[in-house]
């Protein structure tokens, strides 16, 4: 189920053609729920701007590889944006002339977005959350500066509190650039 949910998911945004029809979606699911009685709740917090992500997690430049959450489900996934620029520094060394974004880095961007799921888990005492393993990751085509990656990440699993497993996907412009498997461990 886990997999056919990331991928109908995944469809459901290449379905959306700009962000702001992204943002319009969330804008419209997140003012309030009606509940049985008819009286108005507030509705989980479904978007997430910089300075958010930045409350919740410990990354700072040059390592902050989040630039906005546009879809978060609490304890299930979050879908998250990376504008990649050409002033980032790591185009300096890779490659003159020709700047690829470093498929470590994709990776590490997938575990940020991770990280906003993981870390505001109910019911598990707050820490940080370290990345620690990756699987079955493949790459599929190069990232380059103009390039925005749409990375969906989804929670597989989490063990004893302390020990997490996640799907990740990274397109851009509807292709997929990245996937694989990503496990976590909570750090005293």
């Amino acid at each position: 189920m886990t997999s056919s949910f990331l991928h109908t998911t995944l469809k459901s945004l290449q379905a959306m053609s700009t962000l702001t029809e992204i943002n319009t979606l969330n804008t419209a699911n997140s003012e309030s729920v009606s509940t049985e009685n008819g009286a108005d709740s507030p509705a989980v917090k479904s978007t997430f701007t910089l300075e958010e992500i930045q409350k919740i997690l410990p990354h700072r430049y040059p390592f902050a590889l989040v630039d906005r959450i546009v879809d978060y489900v609490p304890g299930v996934r979050a879908v998250g944006i990376k504008n990649v620029t050409f002033n980032e520094p790591h185009f300096q060394g890779h490659f003159p002339g020709r700047p690829i974004m470093p498929g470590v880095l994709i990776v590490e961007a997938m575990a940020q977005v991770g990280g906003m799921v993981l870390g505001q888990l109910p019911d598990i005492e707050q820490g940080l959350w370290m990345f620690t393993g990756i699987d079955k990751v493949k790459f599929r085509r190069q990232v380059v500066p103009g390039d925005q990656l749409l990375m969906t990440v989804e929670l597989l699993w989490v063990k004893r509190r302390r020990f997490g497993k996640m799907q990740a996907i990274a397109e851009v412009d509807g292709q997929k650039v990245c996937e694989g498997e990503l496990t976590f461990s909570m750090v005293d």
